[in-house]
């Protein structure tokens, strides 16, 4: 699987019910504990003082990452993302490219 850095930033819709909303937060937190047992979810992480997220999500190609994996969020329709394809860097302190 390729690794993504992905950015998400989540506008509730003007006019919601707060119950739309908790439910949908509800089964966000189930979903992505799917997602990290299947591997797709690596890291989350929440900026001081922000309400987006950024974090390292794992597909097969970016159109599964949008398909099967963010699309199944149940935040998705609301959320808008920012995906950078990312590969290993050779000076990755936790890679196996380093040598001494």
């Amino acid at each position: 699987m390729k690794e993504f850095l992905v950015e998400l930033t989540t506008t509730v819709p003007e006019g919601t019910a707060p119950a739309e909303v908790d439910r949908r937060r509800a089964a966000e937190v189930v979903r992505a504990g799917e997602l990290t047992a299947t591997g797709h979810l690596v890291r989350l992480w929440r900026p001081v003082g922000e309400l987006r997220s950024i974090g390292v999500w794992r597909a097969d190609d970016e159109g599964e990452l949008y398909a099967k994996v963010l699309g199944t969020l149940p935040l998705w329709p609301w959320m808008t993302a920012v995906v950078t394809a990312l590969e290993p860097h050779p000076n990755d302190p936790g890679g196996s490219a380093i040598t001494a």
